[in-house]
């Protein structure tokens, strides 16, 4: 019986060990680097499935693994090495070891564990008290020490570079030193990851897996070949498709698709276990009740009567509340939802579009664009391929393109119009003239039907110089409506590009100039409009030298209170060719008011200084009077100063009347102006 159960526990060993693997059979790769996998392959009865992949690729293979069985049987589950987070299993430890920690550190941490140490033919065993290092002197270097508390009762240190061997005579102890140091090895080097696919069932199946996983971008290159001469007929267009097998394991013959476009993607952690951190709840009986201190009573009965019936209602209330919330439920957090991003695979087409080097058939995927290869692929773990997916001709034309910067030459270029009825993938483009090497440029993915400007080098037979100039700023409109005065006003700037075709062939130029935000071009128009310049199209004959200007106007709007304006500045409106006759009689009725306002302001002026001469005057006479009173026999030359001062007195009089009649007016005037102001508009 007994060699029966041996080969029957033999058997089921083998059989998981070597569960069936489903090989590749179909790859997509996408440009926001990720790789769609399709496996397949028969599963024998009683037989599972696995899946190997690294740990890197699982949380993606978790989000999007999906099992399809064919035969009549059903998944009855699947399985995969889970993953701890190392820190956690590091945790349960008693001990932690660190990088570059002392032997001593370690062993202080196990204070209490019995030890014994080997000392040439001595053996001592003790509980450890602590382990330490001691530091050096000039008389004796750096030790570790620990301190042991022997069967004896003693206390004593001993040296660990002294001891030949050190054991722990707990069992336990050393198992869970294995256990610390197994995990530090599996964090390193478990790699790999298996997902198992059980199923039931008595007969052969058919297992189909789909599963997404982290793979490099696929990437485009182009060559852009004119014929002889350059210019006449259509140039070749070819496509080539750069993929790399990263996977660890070969694709053999497998059907391989590539999607350009930029679906949405992101990483979702599923792998790892994650831990939430639980509410603590206590029940109300287990707290200790706290002391009550009641107050004295401050009111009579009879006042006191309606507070407690309005307080016994709300204590009622509360003690409802209090027993609803205790019977409910706690609601947890959820762990997390998983997402699932879905994805559509199309179906294998083996139709060509193009000549037999070329065995990429395409196809739309709303967004997205497809290039299928119709026949199997194989690409061996850690190479990468070169695959034509495009061989073409296509809609272009050489030409010239000038962008401004620091060189004086434009650049030799080429506009292609994709006329290939596909999505062309954005990535470099090699162009070759004459069956010659002609230079390199860069295009973005491009649409069927669209077009691109691609430049490739530097045209040495034709030079650029610009000149800028600009006008003095012409007021366009002018308006006034309660007092605030609204200008447009236009700025005029021209750039012209004197450009000199030293060669002796035609060419055709396309400048592009910088659209600025708030300029209007005038009297031109560009030949087309990117979202950051105007393009000019100039054709430049054989050995000729041509300009091209390029005038802008930027128009922009100032407000001004008509009343801090000046009249010279009012002037310069009124002599606006623009303006109005009736806008014109209107701001020269202003201009008329702010005169006499600042006529009067200036006979005001005039007056009160002469007010204040007088006044300097007559104190200087009357100190001259105080003088000469002192004085015997100057009486004369005193009445001769208070006759003068009472002229004086008569003018004094005379320039304060004035003076008060020119406020008046002055005051009436700036009345009549701000009535003028308020009720004008145009």
């Amino acid at each position: 019986m007994k060699p029966t159960i041996h080969l029957l526990w033999l058997f089921l060993f083998a059989t998981i060990v070597n569960a069936a693997e489903l090989p590749v059979r179909e790859v997509v790769l996408y440009k926001h680097g990720v790789g769609h996998f399709r496996r397949s392959g028969q599963l024998q009865p009683g037989e599972s499935a696995r899946l190997d992949f690294k740990a890197s690729e699982m949380n993606d293979v978790l989000k999007s693994l999906m099992i399809r069985e064919q035969g009549g049987g059903q998944i009855s589950g699947l399985r995969y090495d889970s993953s701890e987070p190392l820190e956690r299993k590091l945790s349960e430890f008693p001990f932690r070891l660190g990088p570059g920690q002392p032997l001593s550190a370690m062993l202080d941490q196990l204070k209490g564990a019995i030890v014994e140490l080997q000392f040439a033919s001595d053996t001592v065993r003790g509980a450890i008290v602590s382990g330490r290092v001691v530091p050096g002197n000039e008389t004796r270097p750096q030790s570790e020490q620990i301190t042991l508390l022997l069967d004896s009762g003693e206390l004593r240190n001993f040296d660990l570079a002294a001891a030949a061997s050190i054991r722990f005579t707990e069992a336990s102890l050393q198992t869970q030193f294995r256990d610390y140091l197994a995990a530090l090895v599996g964090a390193r080097s478990k790699e790999k990851r298996s997902v198992y696919i059980d199923s039931t069932g008595s007969a052969t199946r058919q297992i189909v897996a789909d599963y997404m996983i982290p793979m490099p971008v696929w990437k485009s290159s182009y060559r852009l070949i004119f014929d002889q001469g350059g210019d006449s007929g259509d140039p070749t267009l070819e496509g080539w498709a750069i993929v790399d097998n990263t996977t660890g394991e070969d694709w053999t013959n497998v059907s391989l698709a590539l999607v350009s476009g930029r679906p949405i993607s992101f990483v979702s952690r599923l792998y790892e276990p994650r831990y939430i951190q639980r509410p603590v709840a206590e029940l109300p009986g287990e707290m200790a009740q706290a002391p009550v201190i009641y107050g004295g009573a401050i009111e009579m009965e009879e006042d006191l009567q309606e507070n407690r019936t309005a307080a016994a209602k709300s204590a009622v209330m509360a003690d409802r509340r209090l027993r609803a919330e205790m019977a409910a439920p706690q609601s947890l957090p959820a762990p997390g939802e998983m997402g699932i991003v879905g994805g559509v695979y199309p179906a294998r087409r083996v139709d060509a579009l193009s000549s037999i080097a070329v065995t990429a058939a395409t196809r739309e995927l709303g967004e997205l664009f497809e290039y299928r290869f119709s026949t199997p692929v194989t690409v061996r773990k850690s190479e990468s391929a070169m695959l034509p997916f495009l061989q073409q001709k296509v809609e272009a034309r050489k030409l010239l393109v000038y962008s401004g910067g620091n060189s004086i030459h434009p650049m030799n270029a080429a506009e292609i119009t994709n006329s290939t009825g596909k999505t062309l993938d954005g990535g470099p483009i090699t162009v070759y003239e004459s069956n010659a090497y002609a230079g390199e440029a860069l295009m973005e993915t491009l649409k069927a039907g669209d077009k691109r400007l691609i430049s490739y080098g530097v045209d040495l037979g034709t030079r650029i110089t610009t000149q800028f100039d600009s006008k003095a700023e012409v007021v366009r409109e002018i308006h006034l409506r309660r007092g605030i005065l609204t200008t447009r006003t236009a700025a005029v700037e021209t750039k012209t590009f004197t450009i000199r075709n030293v060669d002796q062939e035609p060419k055709t130029l396309i400048i592009e100039h910088p659209v600025r935000p708030q300029y209007k071009l005038l009297n031109l128009k560009p030949t087309e409009t990117t979202a950051n310049a105007y393009r000019f199209q100039v054709s430049l004959p054989a050995g000729a030298t041509e300009k091209f200007p390029v005038t802008e106007e930027r128009v922009y709007q100032r407000t001004f209170e008509i009343a801090n304006l000046t009249p010279e500045i009012l002037l310069t409106y009124i002599q606006n060719k623009d303006l109005s006759l009736d806008a014109r009689t209107q701001l020269e009725q202003i201009v008329d008011q702010k005169r006499q306002i600042a006529e009067n302001a200036a006979e005001l002026q005039r007056t009160e200084a002469e007010i204040n001469t007088v006044v300097q005057d007559q104190g200087r006479i009357r100190q001259n009077i105080n003088s000469l009173n002192r004085v015997r026999g100057q009486e004369q030359q005193v009445q001769a100063y208070a006759r003068q001062l009472a002229a004086q007195e008569i003018r004094l009089a005379s320039l304060r009347d004035h003076s008060s009649e020119l406020q008046r007016r002055q005051t009436v005037l700036q009345s009549e102006l701000n009535f003028l102001i308020e009720r004008m508009e145009f």
